[in-house]
């Protein structure tokens, strides 16, 4: 595996922005490459700052586009398939979560770094049959907000931002995590508040 991923990441890096959809798309579908996305993202834009909005941009782009792959999966009814992956106890919390928060159940984990479950939400999505837009909405801000806070580190800080991610992701990706569960929060918190007062 360790071989594959060299190779992608020399092909991504061979061709530029549309390595990063091709990559995007593939680990957040049917593969797996573990932090390297984000490695890329960050090289890449260490080497070329002024492309940092086109290396974000086509890095979410890729990576809704492989979400909506897996949640076309999952609105085929292939619940079967996810009881043989993954195990029944996580699978009941993902469907209570997605049945109750919808978008920021997507949210959350679009943030966060591996070894924190993703997939398993965006197949739960299609199965909860969670509406498209919401799911695209909640995906591509997800996946924005940590691609395009990623190149605007290694646009300030260059080399730097890049050793402190080889160093930090999991605790940056949860930063921003914590962050998005908080804000989620208070929202349907002040909804919640807004509909009271309106009745």
């Amino acid at each position: 595996m360790a071989r594959i991923a060299a190779w992608i990441k020399a092909f991504a890096l061979s061709i530029g922005a549309p390595g990063l959809f091709v990559i995007a798309f593939l680990d957040s579908s049917f593969l797996s490459f573990p932090e390297l996305q984000d490695l890329l993202v960050m090289g890449m834009v260490v080497r070329h700052k002024e492309l940092m909005l086109l290396y974000a941009s086509m890095a979410t782009l890729g990576s809704v586009a492989g979400c909506l792959a897996l949640y076309f999966v999952g609105l085929k009814g292939e619940e079967a398939l996810l009881r043989r992956r993954f195990h029944e106890r996580h699978i009941d919390r993902a469907m209570g979560l997605m049945r109750k928060y919808g978008g920021l159940a997507l949210l959350v984990p679009a943030l966060l770094p591996p070894p924190a479950p993703f997939k398993i939400f965006v197949l739960m999505a299609g199965v909860a049959e969670v509406p498209p837009r919401t799911f695209i909405t909640a995906i591509a801000v997800g996946r924005g907000v940590r691609y395009f806070g990623l190149g605007i580190m290694a646009v300030l800080w260059g080399d730097a931002a890049l050793n402190f991610l080889h160093q930090n992701g999991q605790r940056v990706a949860l930063g921003l995590g914590l962050t998005a569960l908080i804000a989620g929060v208070s929202y349907f918190a002040w909804k919640k508040r807004h509909r009271a007062f309106s009745t």
